[in-house]
């Protein structure tokens, strides 16, 4: 019985002193650091010192952040809350001057590379034109230019190592214009599909590239779309009988992921715009390709509709259709060609087991971060902030369909993640996957500009919904996103900073929230280096 009242003696002592050592202690740090007041985000309250190369913001006393539905009323200077937003501080932080080692691509080489690209399509189409005139087969002819001020080409050349674009680059909001009304002049497979031609198995569980069926399309000006049609209603959520790698793909997931990226200031989608597409005359038409020809059919409703040839799904009743031939869906711009922007495909730690029962590691291992930050290229630089970065807004789309990422290899191990592939995303409401942020979870870290960006967009004058739902108006498509689905981002976003919050109590802010732009480093860093870096 003594023996007994020892032990439960020792049992509550080691508790008691875990309690203070974890929990209590760094709630003291944190209190002796506290100036006693909220520092509001507003302008006045902004101190941008250069850091690596870019400004990063001050942190304010983020714990004292204001309830999410506050009922104090916001500036009233007559702008909207996406316009104030986009006027803040945090989203106008100057940059030094790109070099040309920033750039993704130089004028002279694009320029080259797309005359090239231009000429070649021209040998084609004459040939293609000669043959069809030969088999009485009549051609729809389209007046084709390359224009090297065309909104496209500026896109790509405003490819630089830490975005896809600049928040005021005036060729984006002309190119989304531009995807939803050019005239199509060619429509091909995509070449992933192209690839997976005759080695497609319908037995498998899992497809090679995803259960979508995805065309590329080429503009009158040489720009080139990929388009994925709707599959699915915007009020139909996922059932919650079905795993994440059989799920539908919703063409609206894309164009609301793109402009989610944007509002957080990633700027790693590429830009994304609705389009009413006809599917015989953009299309059908259009194309050169006599397999994709060979895949159109007539419903019984008397619909044009069209399936992919055994590269996904392999039977008739997962075709799309017109009404009856046009046919909405997402349009997104083309990144360069490989051939000239070489990007690779990276296995994301974080990869989900796509099996009906399997599990990885990261499942089942809380430390599982501890592991992957002594792994190169993780153990320095910014990657597995990207990471983290990259989980923050799947999150927030609910997409758990993450297997891999992509760099662009001209940046190295500093270049930024491209969020690609965002179609899995908006699938349930009613659900927060709190899995998806495990890479923020389990290392505990964020960084200061994301985590600042986070804090703004929870305050009631820029309210993630509102601004949201204001960005997606200027879609053709609207409503993107049905009410509950963009109401989930609020609910989201809070849960996210709750979770940095919980890092923040256990091991303190300087362990948390690092600075941007770490330089990279020759060998893994030391504990210390990285608290003097940060």
């Amino acid at each position: 019985m003594r023996r007994d009242r020892l032990f439960l003696a020792a049992t509550l002592t080691a508790i008691f002193s875990a309690d203070l050592y974890f929990i209590l202690l760094p709630k003291l740090r944190s209190v002796g650091r506290k100036s006693g007041h909220f520092c509001s985000c507003g302008p006045q309250n902004f101190s941008l010192p250069r850091h690596g190369g870019l400004a990063t913001p001050q942190l304010s006393n983020w714990t004292s952040l204001p309830p999410l539905y506050d009922t104090t009323s916001g500036p009233d200077d007559g702008m909207s809350k996406l316009e104030r937003l986009f006027s803040h501080p945090l989203y106008n932080i100057q940059t030094l001057e790109l070099g040309p080692e920033e750039r993704l691509l130089q004028t002279e080489q694009l320029m080259e590379y797309y005359r090239r690209k231009a000429s070649r399509w021209e040998r084609h189409m004459k040939i293609f034109r000669e043959a069809a005139a030969e088999s009485n087969i009549s051609v729809t002819e389209h007046k084709v230019t390359f224009d090297p001020d065309a909104s496209w080409v500026k896109f790509h050349l405003g490819i630089n190592r830490y975005a896809l674009y600049s928040r005021d680059d005036p060729a984006v909001p002309k190119l989304l214009k531009e995807m939803q009304s050019m005239t199509v002049i060619s429509a091909d497979y995509t070449q992933d599909e192209k690839a997976l031609k005759g080695a497609c198995d319908c037995t498998q569980v899992v497809k090679p590239s995803g259960h979508h069926l995805k065309l590329a399309l080429k503009m009158q000006n040489f720009a080139k779309a990929m388009f994925k049609p709707m599959r699915q209603q915007r009020d139909e959520e996922t059932p919650e009988d079905f795993f994440y790698f059989v799920d539908f793909q919703r063409h609206n997931a894309e164009i609301a992921a793109f402009h989610l990226d944007r509002i957080l200031d990633f700027r790693r989608v590429p830009p994304v715009a609705g389009r009413l597409v006809n599917v015989t005359g953009e299309v059908l038409q259009v194309t050169h390709n006599e397999d994709l020809r060979g895949v159109f059919f007539t419903s019984p409703a008397n619909n044009t509709c069209f399936f992919s040839k055994c590269l996904y799904v392999c039977k008739t009743e997962y075709a799309v259709c017109g009404s009856p031939d046009v046919l909405e869906g997402s349009l997104s711009a083309y990144l360069p060609g490989l051939s000239i922007a070489p990007r690779i495909s990276i296995p994301n730690p974080w990869i989900r087991s796509y099996t009906f029962s399997g599990r990885e590691e990261w499942e089942v291992n809380p430390f599982f971060c501890d592991t992957i930050k002594q792994m190169y290229p993780y153990n320095s630089g910014n990657r597995l902030l990207n990471i983290i970065d990259m989980s923050i807004f799947d999150f927030l789309i609910g997409n758990m369909d993450r297997h891999h990422y992509e760099i662009f290899t001209r940046f190295g191990d500093e270049g930024f993640l491209l969020h690609l592939d965002n179609a899995r995303g908006f699938g349930r409401h009613s659900q927060d996957e709190m899995t998806i942020l495990a890479p923020l979870s389990q290392c505990c870290m964020i960084k200061r500009s994301t985590l600042m960006r986070l804090q703004l967009l929870a305050r009631r004058e820029y309210k993630l919904s509102d601004v949201m739902r204001e960005s997606l108006e200027g879609d053709p498509l609207q409503p993107i996103l049905t009410e509950p689905h963009v109401l989930a981002l609020d609910r989201r976003l809070q849960k996210v900073l709750r979770v940095v919050q919980r890092c923040v109590r256990r091991l303190g802010e300087d362990e948390v929230i690092t600075n941007d732009f770490v330089k990279s480093t020759e060998r893994p860093q030391t504990s210390t280096e990285r608290k003097n870096v940060r």
